[in-house]
């Protein structure tokens, strides 16, 4: 790490899951998961020790990797497709972005692996949310890199500013102009 960088601790908040299914590659792209509560990446391989009259000797298994995603349940078309991933043997795409960790380039850390739905839990109490909780089995090993988001994607995580005007399709921001946009200082309350 050079000496003018900063060591930033990441936040769970800061890592957006993103799905797509695998045979929409070509046509679509991945999907914010809306309503995201938590999900544990828990990538992991047994280690056997064989005792030898040297010491010990290790010997490693594949890497296997636990993932699972809890939210609120939602009319959301990627989380029906979860379902069709479960009952259809379906493969899905999944990248964890981190959207607070970039390169030089501006791109997004994230991982990216395929995985099937497993299992697929949901509580509906009478006094709460709705909430899924939702279990893969992951296919191979998880990649890490870089990536751009697409088009559209950064409003889907940030809110726009709107002002008081009707957001029509010729002035989505309703008359809005957000302090941080160039040329622009809040002014004094």
């Amino acid at each position: 790490m050079a000496l003018d960088e900063e060591l930033q601790v990441l936040q769970g908040i800061d890592k957006l899951a993103y799905y797509r299914k695998l045979d929409k590659a070509a046509t679509e792209e991945g999907h914010l998961l809306p309503y995201q509560t938590t999900h544990t990446f828990d990538p992991s391989k047994n280690v056997d020790t064989t005792a030898t009259k040297s010491g010990s000797v290790a010997s490693s298994a594949s890497v296997e990797t636990d993932f699972e995603q809890e939210f609120l349940d939602s009319t959301s078309a990627i989380a029906d497709q979860f379902y069709d991933s479960l009952f259809n043997d379906e493969i899905l795409e999944v990248w964890l972005v981190s959207r607070k960790r970039k390169n030089e380039s501006g791109q997004m850390f994230a991982w990216y692996f395929r995985a099937k739905v497993n299992e697929d839990e949901n509580d509906n109490d009478a006094d709460d949310l709705s909430t899924r909780d939702v279990s893969f089995t992951v296919i191979g090993t998880p990649q890490r890199g870089w990536l751009t988001l697409p088009d559209g994607a950064q409003e889907e995580i940030d809110y726009v500013f709107r002002g008081l005007k009707a957001a029509t399709t010729d002035d989505d921001t309703g008359g809005g102009t957000p302090a941080t946009a160039e040329g622009t200082t809040p002014a004094a309350g």
